[in-house]
């Protein structure tokens, strides 16, 4: 299938809600290159973990910005946004076609929405360590507490545990005086480049993702998930890295307080909810073009689906 001049493919969803395996063969059908949208896949090592693709998927078709950060390395959403913007075009100029998969809900923004991170945005190390500190010290639901208290609305839309992004945004408030959302808004003013097409995948069934998520973790246990995360912990891990989902669950097992089955019970949970989340968020989005596998006619894929909707509007 031939698709129009500087099309962006999106497919994001849910965790376990087979992503990879939808981006790979749309990839192969238009010719087509992945780009990660995996705040956590970024980070070389904690493959298991992260759910980074097998080998095999990724021999597949080529696939961009997966395994190429230090664990010990910070990495911003504006990081993100500079370099998968340089991959796109990248891409786009080869002739092919750039599919942009995962599941960070900022990063597909950052694209889709062209936000764009100035230098105009503040910074400040002495005040990013003192809140780190406060993290250690008094726990990730006192840091957040203080961002609610300066910056309620961009409070609800971050988790307590997403360290990371509380203390960016208290950053951001008390230098600039102004929230991210309001430099974010004021960023909005040039159009994407790309011409996005958005494909999101559920289970109308939800029991049936949370189901799909309870297998995975026990596969990913099966890999040796629990050493991975205690080689990556002696490491040294970044203040993300270290609340990524897959990893920060299992500190109680590492640290003696509880066996590794109770470990591997708190994320499947922990995972439920980050899915129910991406799936509030991505929700939210009217562009998206949502695609059921257990909603399907029998015998069509997830691919066959996608097809269908490029043929109406993704075609020269």
């Amino acid at each position: 299938m031939r698709l129009q001049p500087n099309t962006l493919l999106v497919v994001a969803g849910p965790t376990a809600s087979g992503k990879t395996a939808l981006a790979i063969e749309l990839a192969k059908a238009v010719g087509g290159e992945i780009v990660s949208a995996d705040s956590m896949q970024i980070y070389r090592g904690m493959d298991i973990a992260t759910a980074k693709p097998t080998p095999e998927e990724l021999a597949a078709v080529p696939h961009h910005l997966i395994g190429f950060l230090p664990i010990d390395r910070s990495f911003s959403v504006a990081d993100y946004a500079d370099l998968a913007r340089k991959t796109i075009d990248d891409i786009l100029r080869r002739g092919k076609v750039p599919v942009l998969c995962g599941g960070t809900g900022l990063y597909i923004k950052a694209i889709v929405d062209n936000v764009q991170y100035g230098e105009d945005i503040p910074g400040n190390e002495a005040l990013r360590e003192s809140l780190r500190q406060l993290a250690e010290r008094e726990g990730n639901e006192a840091l957040w507490q203080r961002l609610r208290a300066i910056d309620p609305e961009t409070a609800q839309r971050i988790h307590p545990n997403n360290v990371g992004r509380v203390i960016r945004a208290i950053e951001v408030m008390e230098v600039s005086g102004r929230s991210i959302r309001e430099h974010e808004a004021e960023s909005l003013r040039e159009p994407c480049p790309y011409r996005v097409i958005q494909f999101g995948l559920r289970y109308r069934d939800r029991e049936t993702l949370y189901e799909r998520i309870n297998r995975r973790v026990d596969q990913m246990a099966e890999a040796g998930l629990a050493e991975e995360v205690r080689e990556a912990r002696e490491n040294g891990l970044t203040a993300t890295a270290a609340q990524a989902i897959g990893c920060k669950e299992l500190y109680g097992w590492l640290d003696g307080a509880e066996t590794l089955d109770a470990a591997l019970e708190k994320l499947k949970q922990s995972t439920r909810r980050y899915a129910k989340r991406q799936l509030t968020w991505f929700g939210a989005d009217k562009r998206f073009h949502w695609i059921e596998p257990d909603a399907q006619k029998e015998g069509e894929t997830p691919l066959d689906r996608a097809m269908k909707l490029l043929e109406k509007e993704g075609t020269a």
